[in-house]
């Protein structure tokens, strides 16, 4: 654990406090799909894009679950909200409810959520895998675990439920 951020090292001390079991690769900021595609092929997994997300009056919080090879379309997921005029949170209010910095966003935060500010989206292609991937709350490590233990044992033990969203990613 030499040189991990202690934001990091909480994510791997929660998912064990939990029983939760994951497989991990270390690498470095992944910046383009091409990296991305490296790191899934290494986790035998497709890793998730994460979207942090808030409304324009910035009173209401969104973490998008999707798959990484979906196109994101505000419209379309604003719709099945009722939410209009979503755009990308801050910086600084990522750091607030998730403690996690741009290029590290995951449902991983959620864990330093305590106030549930932030409500969870996850498109419905991402829960039909029996896997997904996502960051250590660092952008330089990735994990792989069972979906189903994120869903019934990660999201419940941090006061988070979610949201199941159809993203065709189309024009």
């Amino acid at each position: 654990m030499n040189g991990r951020l202690p934001r990091e090292i909480r994510t791997y001390d929660f998912l064990d406090s939990l029983g939760i079991e994951y497989s991990r690769t270390d690498h470095e900021p992944a910046n383009n799909m091409q990296a991305c595609n490296a790191i899934d092929a290494v986790l035998g997994v497709l890793i998730c894009k994460n979207l942090f997300l808030c409304n324009r009056q910035k009173t209401n919080y969104y973490l998008l679950m999707m798959p990484g090879d979906k196109k994101f379309k505000t419209k379309e997921l604003s719709g099945q909200i009722g939410s209009a005029r979503l755009s990308f949170a801050d910086p600084e209010d990522m750091l607030k409810y998730l403690d996690i910095e741009p290029g590290a966003v995951s449902i991983m935060g959620l864990m330093n959520d305590k106030g549930c500010g932030v409500q969870l989206l996850i498109d419905e292609d991402v829960l039909k895998g029996e896997y997904l991937g996502c960051h250590p709350c660092v952008c330089t490590s990735s994990l792989k675990m069972r979906t189903q233990d994120v869903t019934q044992k990660f999201l419940p033990a941090t006061g988070h439920g979610y949201r199941t969203v159809r993203l065709t990613g189309g024009d």
